[in-house]
């Protein structure tokens, strides 16, 4: 079974909020204040020490987490860095699924965005906290080309079990079968069921060679596109201009999504149609 669209980056809203109740609580800071306030009152017998850092701990917490000085300055930064390590990461892991041809394409890709969120930078007629959110779809955008990529790399694979001259010798022996042997009989009623699997195994080849061609047709289409935005984006005057370039991209996603699962659906029916046949 291939996996086509992968599920596990779509998060629920809630798990999209930085933590910002732990970034105040863990943090070197804090804890450190926390281990010497607690040290300071066992050593010197002082417990009033432990009860106003406990006090004063508890205000930190009541207010730090909400204020919005602490959020600009280092947690919604730290929060970032975490997403974006995390999502490298997990791109990582689908690169390794990769064929070296393909690894060195996504790294391309991967380069091109990096690209373009450089340029768009050093654009002064766009403001990056406008941009932040569009920007964000480059991600999501690899993150499809990934996807689509590992299906292309399953399918190549599949096919190239196919052998389709020994399709046809074997096809050809069947047919012999059932033309020689009289109707009604045991051994031409199951040379037919063999054809008709055969039959069956050479159409979904030749419709998996299809959606593997549009496949790869719609990743071309992603490449190209993404360096016709590096060429955009250095003019592009207003954040509508990009937001527009990357929607038509998005638009064209849903067509790549559409793609995989046919082809998925194909490379499954492939693998139970003998089954199937078989059982009548």
């Amino acid at each position: 079974m291939i996996c086509v669209v992968s599920s596990d980056r779509k998060r629920a809203s809630a798990d999209d909020e930085p933590p910002y109740a732990r970034y105040a609580f863990l943090n070197p800071y804090n804890l450190t204040l926390l281990a010497g306030a607690a040290t300071t009152a066992a050593a010197t017998g002082h417990w009033w020490i432990a009860v106003c850092a406990a006090a004063t701990e508890g205000l930190w917490m009541v207010f730090a987490p909400d204020s919005k000085v602490l959020q600009r300055a280092a947690w919604d930064k730290r929060w970032e860095r975490a997403k974006q390590n995390e999502l490298e990461e997990h791109q990582n892991q689908k690169f390794l699924r990769l064929t070296p041809e393909d690894q060195t394409r996504a790294h391309a890709l991967r380069d091109q965005r990096a690209r373009i969120y450089q340029l768009a930078a050093e654009n002064p007629s766009l403001a990056m906290d406008l941009m932040k959110d569009e920007l964000a779809k480059l991600d999501a955008l690899l993150e499809d080309y990934l996807d689509l990529a590992i299906v292309c790399a399953r399918c190549e694979s599949q096919l190239r079990g196919f052998d389709l001259v020994d399709l046809q010798r074997r096809g050809q022996f069947y047919q012999d079968q059932v033309a020689h042997f009289p109707k009604g009989d045991r051994r031409s009623e199951v040379a037919q069921k063999n054809l008709e699997v055969l039959a069956a195994r050479k159409n979904r080849m030749e419709a998996m060679q299809r959606n593997l061609q549009t496949a790869r047709g719609h990743m071309d289409l992603m490449e190209n596109s993404f360096r016709l935005l590096g060429d955009e984006i250095v003019t592009m005057a207003n954040p509508t201009e990009l937001a527009t370039r990357l929607d038509d991209l998005r638009i064209g996603v849903q067509a790549i999504r559409e793609t995989a699962e046919e082809v998925e659906e194909n490379y499954d029916q492939l693998e139970e149609e003998p089954a199937k046949q078989m059982r009548r």
